[in-house]
């Protein structure tokens, strides 16, 4: 009984070695083999030597790669050559890594799986090297061929020109997108390199509509023609007949801004000789020896528009640097134009 046992314990043990004689053998034998279901970079390599896989890499990788990349834009080409962006593979590198994926597990769990026919199923990236700095450069190169600043609404008030000019919508690159996209292409190993960049809207700060709301009210003063006019929404409101600085006592030209209003204001006299015994006093407001008449709005310096009763003046350099008006027409500006208002003055 004893002597059976010892020989079936026998058989059972030379079987065992054998058995894993055989599973030592069949993975020794597959050793220099992908597995099932690897792909590198989409490329099969399943069942392929490192050399064959090294071999069917650089026909389905490098081909497609140094390929460039064409980007398209409002019917111009731009174009980012693989040598320009230094791209390289490790294709060494990619296939070693299919072969550590292949050896993952032990003698028995790759024999089993190789039995059974199981796909590993095991998509590998390749090893890619490029420079973010080529596409930078070639995403700013497109960026100035796009690209266009939006344009305000305007008026030339530095000229006196109260005639708007519209705005106009700008265009701006999508940089970020477009990096995005062009890295995308770099590295794809597809037929299709071409990008097409992408724009946006750039809007104006000032629309043309909005522009009109920003200047209520634009006085521009004609010391030549002895005219006042009074702009409403950047169109003529009123055209008023005013009497200017005499000569060596101009009314001021250039841009300014209305500075401060006042009713019936009192006068500081200033410290002239043409002020006479009134020099350096202040007048009070609404009496017969202050010329300041009925509504003032100072522009610059003592220099304002003011009503006056010398109506005869009217038409003529006859101020002491002051812009006069009919009273009745300065009330009526009065309430037109507000403090901060802009007066152009020629």
């Amino acid at each position: 009984m004893r002597k059976r046992v010892a020989v079936i314990a026998a058989a059972v043990g030379l079987l065992l070695l054998a058995g894993a004689g055989g599973v030592y053998a069949y993975d020794h034998a597959n050793a220099e083999e992908i597995g099932k279901g690897v792909r590198v970079g989409g490329v099969d390599v399943s069942g392929l030597t490192p050399e064959q896989a090294r071999a069917k890499l650089r026909t389905a990788v490098l081909e497609p790669l140094s390929r460039p990349v064409v980007v398209r834009v409002r019917g111009k080409r731009h174009t980012l050559t693989a040598e320009r962006a230094k791209v390289a593979v490790d294709i060494d590198g990619s296939v070693a890594a299919a072969m550590q994926r292949t050896r993952d597990g032990n003698m028995l769990s790759r024999t089993w799986r190789d039995v059974r026919g199981e796909s590993l199923d095991a998509e590998l990236e390749l090893d890619i090297s490029y420079s973010k700095r080529a596409i930078k450069r070639l995403v700013k190169r497109v960026g100035k061929e796009v690209d266009e600043p939006a344009v305000d609404a305007s008026v030339d008030l530095e000229n006196g020109d109260v005639t708007p000019r519209a705005s106009k919508e700008g265009r701006r690159l999508l940089a970020k997108k477009l990096q995005r996209q062009i890295r995308k292409r770099l590295l794809d190993v597809g037929e299709s390199k071409t990008v097409r960049a992408r724009t946006e809207v750039v809007k104006p700060k000032v629309t043309t509509e909005e522009l009109a709301e920003k200047y209520p009210a634009i006085l521009v003063v004609n010391r030549t023609n002895f005219q006042l006019t009074l702009y409403k929404n950047l169109k003529v409101a009123k055209t008023y007949g005013i009497a200017v600085g005499q000569v060596g006592l101009e009314t001021p030209a250039g841009l300014y801004h209305i500075q401060n209003k006042a009713i019936n204001p009192a006068w500081s006299v200033p410290n002239s000789d043409w002020a006479g015994e009134l020099a350096g006093q202040v007048i009070p407001g609404g009496t017969p020896e202050n010329p300041l008449k009925a509504r003032w709005l100072g522009i610059y310096d003592g220099a304002g528009i003011h009503g006056t009763d010398a109506a005869s003046s009217i038409g003529s350099a006859a101020s002491h640097g002051c812009i006069r008006m009919l009273i009745p027409d300065v009330v009526e500006l009065y309430d037109e134009v507000p403090v901060g208002a802009p007066i152009y003055i020629s």
